[in-house]
């Protein structure tokens, strides 16, 4: 994988560009987007050289919008780029959207690079397979990637069949060597394999449903193609001749196929939820799945603050634990953090002139593997400007399993956004 600008195939921007001239005949255009700059400080000391105590960085996501036809056609624009201070990894940019969306009666078509969002949990989002996560923007998953695809959504009374084609696959980000947190051993992202011969230029495929049945939402999806999640293999030339330890490890992206269901209910001050899938193509057969509820207590104390209280359990049938001082080379593993957890945590929306929010939460591994925390916050200044803050970090960590790697990277990440 080549950091920086990801470039994708010359036809599909070719294509797009021109529904772009086309489109700017028309009278009805919006500029707008977002430009910020991001602090994080550790305060503990490093676990790996080579990283730091504090980082900065600056990113800008302008975004064009174009409209005509009363809006049955709209053009979509919104690059991406950051530049970091120490991880020359996260330095990086993307096109986020590029795109042209067709809306008829009972059908809308989207042509071109696009981002779709699956999944309803608080913690994971496992059921979210059509973008890549840009992982050096966030550990969270919530940041993804922009995907080229052809996406033909069909609008019916039963429901919403969405069919997808997806022609060019994006390998995920992972942070360098001075990036932090990252993984223990580096990712090599010069070296990535791939399962099919076609490698990023396979052509991939999604169908999903989806309805509103009452209090219920409801959507059913497969997928078929590369997989978003890589496996990981060492190899020979990455074993360190002294120790006999991997220097480094190599992304593997195998053929899966994936059916998921996605459920929300909302009774009366309750959202009861769900996100499962069974995977096969990485090994054995596996499943996931993420369930649990958030109850709201609206006006609490005769206020205007609303809490809400979450809860919910995850399930991963891959091990959660590697050792490295017992490596087989060649033989892929997963990365997996959750395999059997439990999560519990706040909401609070303060419902005031400044959109202030807070969210408390934690991930207990109910095999006593280790707990991870995470605040965020939140709140605009003014009319375009927003400050937000984030603390993360975990304890009681066992050593060999994944979240071993970020034992020592408690943070906190400090941004502030400038809208336009």
């Amino acid at each position: 994988m080549k950091h920086g600008i990801h470039l994708y195939p010359v036809q599909l921007l070719a294509g797009l560009l021109a529904c772009g001239c086309a489109l700017a005949q028309d009278n009805t255009t919006d500029l707008r987007g977002s430009v910020s700059a991001e602090w994080t400080g550790f305060w503990e000391d490093a676990k790996f050289s080579h990283q730091h105590d504090s980082y900065l960085s600056l990113a800008g996501e302008p975004e064009l919008i174009h409209a005509r036809n009363r809006g049955d056609d709209l053009f979509t624009f919104k690059p991406f780029y950051r530049v970091d201070q120490h991880d020359n990894k996260r330095t990086h940019g993307d096109i986020r959207e590029l795109s042209w969306i067709h809306a008829a009666r009972d059908w809308e078509l989207t042509t071109g690079v696009s981002k779709v969002f699956w999944g309803v949990t608080e913690a994971v989002h496992l059921v979210d397979i059509i973008n890549q996560t840009d992982f050096v923007e966030n550990t969270d998953g919530e940041d993804k990637l922009g995907q080229p695809m052809v996406n033909l959504a069909l609008i019916r009374d039963w429901g919403v069949v969405d069919l997808f084609v997806l022609p060019y696959f994006r390998e995920r980000t992972f942070r360098g060597k001075e990036g932090r947190p990252r993984f223990g051993i580096p990712v090599d992202n010069n070296n990535v394999r791939y399962e099919n011969s076609n490698e990023e230029k396979h052509v991939d495929f999604a169908v999903r449903w989806s309805h509103t049945l009452g209090d219920w939402d409801v959507g059913i999806a497969h997928f078929t193609g590369t997989s978003r999640e890589p496996r990981f293999v060492f190899l020979p030339k990455n074993i360190n001749p002294v120790t006999l330890l991997p220097k480094a490890t190599t992304q593997l992206y195998e053929q899966i196929h994936q059916t998921s269901i996605d459920v929300q209910a909302t009774i009366g001050s309750w959202l009861w939820k769900l996100e499962a899938f069974t995977r096969s193509g990485q090994g054995e057969r596996f499943t996931a799945a993420a369930g649990g509820f958030e109850y709201t207590f609206v006006g609490v104390r005769d206020t205007a603050i609303d809490v809400g209280v979450i809860s919910e359990y995850l399930h991963d049938g891959r091990d959660d634990e590697f050792d490295t001082s017992t490596v087989k080379l060649k033989e892929p593993f997963s990365a997996s953090i959750f395999e059997e957890d439990v999560v519990f945590g706040l909401r609070f929306t303060f419902n005031d002139a400044q959109s202030t929010e807070l969210l408390a939460s934690t991930i207990i591994d109910i095999e006593g593997d280790g707990v991870n925390y995470n605040i965020e916050a939140s709140r605009r200044l003014g009319d375009s400007w927003k400050l937000s803050m984030e603390v993360r970090g975990v304890f009681f960590v066992d050593e060999g399993t994944t979240l071993s790697s970020f034992e020592d990277d408690d943070r906190v990440r400090l941004e502030l956004t400038r809208y336009f």
